[in-house]
This record gives C-alpha cells, structure tokens and sequence, in this order.
C-alpha cells in the first residue's frame, strides 16, 4: 500500500502499525510525488494526509482518481468537519481515519477496505453517486434492515466500522431516494435526536 504524507512521524507510525497487520508500505512526502509513484499493480491502498505542502489532499485525492477508479483511498485528518469530508468523498476517498492515528482503529479500516475492494466486481463502477461507495451503502443498508428501532447516527456509526462523516453521508443519502426516513426522538430532556430507520 502507499501512505502519502509529509510528517516523518506519522509515516513511521503507519508503517510500524502496517507492519505489524502484516502490510508492506510504500512512503511519499507530498502529494504530487504520490500520484508519480502510484502503481495500481502494486498498491492495494492509499493513505492520503490532508494538509500537506504543494499538493493538499483533496487535490491528491481527485488526482488519484484519474488514475484509479476503484482503489480505496483513506484520508489521515484532525479536521472533522462535515463540509471537509464531503469534499472528500465527492473526489473520491472511501473512509476516513482520525488522527492521532490509533492502531486498532486503522487495522479496521484496512481491512474493511480491501475487503470492500475485493468484493467490487470489475465491471461494477466503485462510486454511483457524489463519492457513493456501492459495498458501503450495502453495508449500511444491511445494518438498517437488521435495527429493531430508529437509531441516532451516534448509535448507528459505533456498530460499524466507518467514520461518522461516512454514516451521515450515507444516510443522507439514502433519505433523499426515499429508502431511509428520519424520526425525532425527544427523549426525556433536552433538543430532540434525529434517528434513522429503513423504509
């Protein structure tokens, strides 16, 4: 797999927590050096850093996909910004993993994701719609069938392997084509809590 950031430090820590999930790594700096080095015969993933000199990641990731269509690419960020991670996945990444990065949390993103690409048929297109991942929004769906009540995105994103960006997205979605509708639920004090349930 390719980890493109420019913090020595961070790449370090990438390469001893791939290591140790028995990954080989290759390393970049920036952003534009990734996208030279990208082999899509040779790397199976790509971790993309936000802020990064010359070339951000938004512009690596919409660069990445000119290239590869159906590579997963997770994106390294503080920034939790809903806006943020909708660009994100408009150009393209298909999850995103907090930093500081935990190890456990990007062990089970790795394997989700190459686990999703290898479901992906080749003649499937990996996104559908605005950065849509077709296993994703089947994998959400099939977690949605399987609710005995409507549950907040909080409830829902802890059940499964994906950033709560993702979740919210997705459910968006699937509530703007009529397949997902939102209840409020006003508990016993405060604001009310949207949840999410299948139709």
């Amino acid at each position: 797999m390719l980890v493109i950031d420019d913090n020595v430090d961070i790449r370090f820590t990438i390469s001893e927590i791939c290591e140790f999930g028995g990954w080989s790594i290759e390393e970049c700096s920036n952003g534009k050096m990734g996208v030279a080095t990208y082999d899509p015969g040779k790397h199976d993933l790509i971790m993309v850093d936000y802020h990064m000199p010359e070339w951000d990641g938004l512009q690596t990731v919409r660069e990445l996909r000119k290239i590869d269509s159906h590579v997963p690419i997770i994106v390294l960020t503080v920034d939790e910004r809903l806006e943020l991670a909708t660009q994100f996945t408009e150009a393209g990444a298909t999850d995103f993993a907090q930093k500081p990065i935990k190890a456990a949390d990007l062990i089970s993103r790795i394997k989700l994701n190459m686990k999703m690409a290898k479901m992906q048929d080749d003649t499937q297109t990996a996104f559908v719609e605005k950065g849509i991942n077709e296993d994703t929004l089947r994998q959400i769906k099939r977690h949605l069938n399987q609710q005995t009540e409507p549950k907040t995105i909080n409830q829902i994103q802890k059940e499964l392997p994906v950033s709560y960006q993702t979740v919210h997205r997705y459910l968006n979605y699937l509530v703007d084509m009529g397949e997902v509708e939102i209840e409020a639920n006003y508990g016993n004090k405060g604001r009310p809590k949207n949840t999410y349930k299948i139709i």
